[in-house]
């Protein structure tokens, strides 16, 4: 299984919005089988591993990273390819959520007289489709928000200046958690500051897809000109109301949408509920501190990511959250660091949000 879910991890950047998946088949003790889901529309792990096996899966065993499908989608039910192939045993990790699915896989083996076994390393099968579990049992993707700080928590300077405040090692980390997501996403004032350009670049052949690229911009200040929507790939504006600059969006190839919520603002929950129903998976905010805050305000921050550059902005620099002053201590939002590691000089912190009551220990 830690084989399967290995070969699942290649589908890092192109399965979505699919699970990654992984299997491995065995005859005896020797592999006579591996496959991974390489993208959505194309066979499923299972598939490649048996046409790898060929008349050696006849009885072996099957290691699957992920429930095996059981419904008919773009491509047939792996259930099925593994009852024809005469697979003797079946052992996969964590059952898939997916209401088509969801212990259906199993139920469909067993009823055909297969062995069947669940639940070897489903935490980790789960951590590796994070988002997909995500958008089925809660109906919104995962959403993380990367920020690039300075070691006193700064990210910009007082009059909006923030390149560079990082090296380049942690540039091109940034690049890659862009490429396994399926949605970069951003507010307006960074559009307006920055003129980023949000895609995936310096990877090579690692990148796959361009992620779909989201600006939330409540009054439609986007201008036509900004260089995100001069380089290939989908672009997303979300606007609150006003239509004025739609049509000068929309002759640039932007696609854009309203969804306003009570306070005339975009509605942030109602963004990410629209997200899932276009099968987004995993969205990364790279967004300035009003936004970042307003997201965590909600409760729509699942990972935070910090990359800490060894150096001081000073008091008036930008702050990486704005949220109205606290009352209390007991009411901070707190988090639990999950990693922490040097990417070049630089220091990568991936945190959790703890929900209220939870302790970081």
């Amino acid at each position: 299984m830690v084989r399967a879910l290995q070969l699942a991890a290649r589908g890092l950047n192109g399965t979505a919005p699919n699970p990654r998946v992984g299997c491995v088949i065995v005859q005896g003790e020797t592999v006579v089988g591996e496959g991974w889901h390489r993208q959505a529309g194309g066979p499923h792990a299972e598939v490649f591993a048996l046409q790898a096996a060929g008349d050696k899966a006849r009885g072996a065993t099957a290691y699957v990273s992920l429930e095996p499908c059981c419904h008919q989608g773009r491509t047939p039910p792996c259930s099925d390819a593994l009852l024809k192939a005469g697979i003797g045993r079946v052992v996969y990790a964590a059952q898939d959520p997916n209401p088509q699915v969801n212990g259906g896989g199993g139920q469909a083996l067993r009823a055909a007289g297969m062995e069947v076994c669940s639940g070897l390393m489903a935490a980790e099968s789960e951590r590796l489709n994070a988002g997909f579990f995500m958008r089925m049992r809660r109906g919104r993707p995962l959403i993380r928000c990367k920020i690039a700080a300075s070691i006193d928590g700064r990210t910009a300077l007082a009059d909006g200046r923030s390149q560079w405040i990082t090296a380049e090692p942690a540039r091109l980390d940034v690049q890659r958690l862009r490429a396994q997501s399926c949605v970069v996403l951003t507010g307006i004032g960074t559009v307006l500051a920055d003129d980023p350009l949000l895609n995936v670049r310096g990877l090579a052949d690692e990148a796959g897809r361009q992620p779909l690229r989201v600006v939330l911009d409540s009054g439609l200040r986007t201008p036509p000109d900004a260089r995100l929507l001069s380089v290939s790939g989908e672009v997303l504006v979300i606007g609150a109301g006003s239509t004025e600059g739609k049509a000068a969006l929309e002759a640039r190839g932007a696609r854009v949408e309203l969804l306003a919520g009570a306070d005339g603002r975009v509605d942030l929950a109602g963004v990410m509920q629209r997200l899932a129903a276009l099968q987004i998976n995993e969205v990364l905010v790279e967004a300035g501190p009003v936004l970042n805050g307003a997201l965590l305000a909600a409760g729509l921050v699942d990972e935070l990511i910090v990359y800490q550059a060894a150096h001081v902005l000073g008091s008036t620099a930008r702050g990486m959250f704005e949220l109205p002053p606290l009352q209390e201590m007991e009411k901070r939002p707190a988090f639990a660091l999950l990693e922490a590691r040097h990417v070049g000089a630089d220091l990568r912190l991936r945190y959790r949000p703890l929900v209220a009551g939870e302790r970081a220990d």
